[in-house]
């Protein structure tokens, strides 16, 4: 028997990038033929797609775990690692994405509507790719990066153009299964009706889908009864039918105090929709107030009794009967009417033009703070999307891979930075989750962590050349060889 799930936890990872290679060219005659070591391949992305075939979220229930294919490693002769294929879920229509904290990250609606839920990781470079004038032969090749691992919870909302809303054993099933194809499940007890139930109606025309919400009661919004779990599949309908059973034999139930209380829940409950913020809460939607069984004498002598009050609120009211099929045709029509007059209202949205935010000019895509860790006393912590992300490329069992890195972090001004809040050699500092004591490689750096007068490199080094010069100046005005001097 299958179930229906509305609502899952994926735990989503995305697949490594893969390690660059380090190789050399090797061939007859070529002893020195260059490094030819190619670049890793990029990991796999975990992505949703929406898929009409797709109604439940049951398969993520049963395997919440999602995992990319990682990228292929590289190789010599020039040969990139081959990209992780892209693992692909298919969600049903209607599909929103939250972060744990229930914070909205997408609302998937419409056939292939995708999102990526979790980023592959870079493949690192190869030796090939790292070689430049300074570092013909680089020894080393850079890692691949982490794919993303995060959870998302993923929530469906029934996409439907009329919601039908009423209390347990109101008829709601039956009304679908006469007005449409769907076959529910119908019987006489309350809550039969465990899962939301669409059906699709054809009048004229029009064609829209009628959804069959399982039945609420008081306190529904604060978690009574089934509702609290089925309401938000009414926030996508353009209008809400109130199905009301004007035979129940209940004591302190009758058809206007069942729509008020009905009224009250669908008043507290708060959708949150991304979509269209033009919908606004349930309680501003338009209604429809269907009277149901009216082949009972009683029932159709009380619903010929509340009729005035309800066309009092400017609700249309129609009095039907799912055994005997009266007033159908009238409601059907009086449905289409409605959901017709609601597309008019709310055109499909334009697709969105594409944001470009450049990054400022003064932006050094880092920042740096003290280490709030008394173990790190006096440390500092480096954080950004580049810094991180190349300590975790990095070799460190290499010490030319170690001194790259190094030099990258100085050419982005980390260095810089540490000398102007005061870093001193020794000083612990955390980039991406590692702590090093920072040392000084650039001679601006060394030079402006040095107080005592006449210690700058740059002034030592000016005066070895200087000197270096006066006295070859002196052996050439003595006449003496020059190529021999040491």
């Amino acid at each position: 028997m299958s179930r229906f799930v509305d609502r899952v936890v994926v735990h989503a990872s995305a697949g490594d990038g893969g390690n660059g290679c380090s190789s050399v060219h090797r061939e007859k005659f070529k002893p020195l033929g260059g490094p030819d070591g190619g670049n890793g391949g990029r990991g796999g992305n975990v992505v949703l797609v929406v898929d009409t075939s797709v109604h439940t979220l049951l398969d993520f229930h049963h395997h919440p775990h999602a995992k990319a294919e990682r990228g292929k490693q590289g190789m010599g002769g020039h040969r990139n690692g081959a990209q992780g294929n892209d693992l692909v879920l298919k969600v049903p229509d209607g599909t929103v994405v939250l972060d744990p904290e229930g914070r909205l990250l997408v609302d998937l609606v419409g056939e292939g509507s995708q999102f990526i839920a979790a980023l592959g990781g870079r493949g690192g470079l190869g030796n090939a790719q790292l070689a430049s004038k300074a570092r013909r032969a680089p020894g080393f090749a850079l890692l691949g990066e982490a794919g993303v691992t995060r959870d998302v919870v993923l929530e469906l909302k029934s996409v439907a153009d009329v919601g039908l809303v009423g209390f347990p054993s109101a008829g709601k099933s039956s009304l679908v299964s006469v007005l449409s194809a769907a076959k529910p499940k119908i019987a006489d007890y309350p809550f039969t009706t465990l899962v939301p139930n669409l059906g699709v109606v054809t009048t004229g025309e029009t064609v829209f889908t009628i959804a069959d919400v399982p039945g609420l009661i008081p306190g529904a919004s604060a978690g009574r009864g089934l509702g609290l779990e089925f309401l938000r599949h009414l926030e996508r309908c353009a209008v809400l039918a109130h199905v009301v059973d004007c035979a129940t034999l209940e004591p302190g139930r009758d058809p206007l105090s069942d729509v008020d209380a009905l009224e009250a829940e669908l008043a507290a409950y708060r959708p949150a929709l991304s979509g269209d913020a033009s919908l606004g809460d349930l309680a501003d939607r338009p209604r429809i107030v269907v009277l149901n069984k009216a082949d009972v004498p009683e029932a159709a002598e009380l619903a010929e009794m509340v009729t005035p009050e309800f066309a009092a609120r400017g609700w249309p009211v129609f009095t039907i009967s799912t055994a005997t099929h009266q007033g159908l045709r009238q409601l059907t029509f009086a449905m289409a009417t409605a959901v017709r007059a609601y597309r008019l209202a709310h055109p499909p949205a334009a697709p969105t033009r594409p944001v470009l935010r450049p990054v400022a000019v003064d932006d050094a895509g880092f920042t740096v703070v003290h280490d709030p860790d008394p173990e790190n006393e006096g440390g500092f912590i480096v954080k950004g999307t580049r810094p991180e992300r190349w300590v975790q490329q990095t070799q460190f069992d290499n010490d030319e891979a170690v001194g790259y890195l190094g030099d990258r972090l100085a050419r982005l001004g980390v260095e810089d930075t540490l000398v102007k809040m005061g870093a001193r050699p020794g000083s612990p500092v955390t980039i991406g989750g590692m702590t090093f004591d920072w040392e000084p490689s650039t001679p601006a750096g060394i030079a402006m962590t040095r107080t005592e007068r006449g210690t700058d490199i740059r002034i030592d080094a000016d005066e070895r050349i200087g000197a270096a010069e006066r006295k070859v100046a002196h052996r050439v005005r003595r006449g003496l060889d020059v190529e021999g001097m040491s």
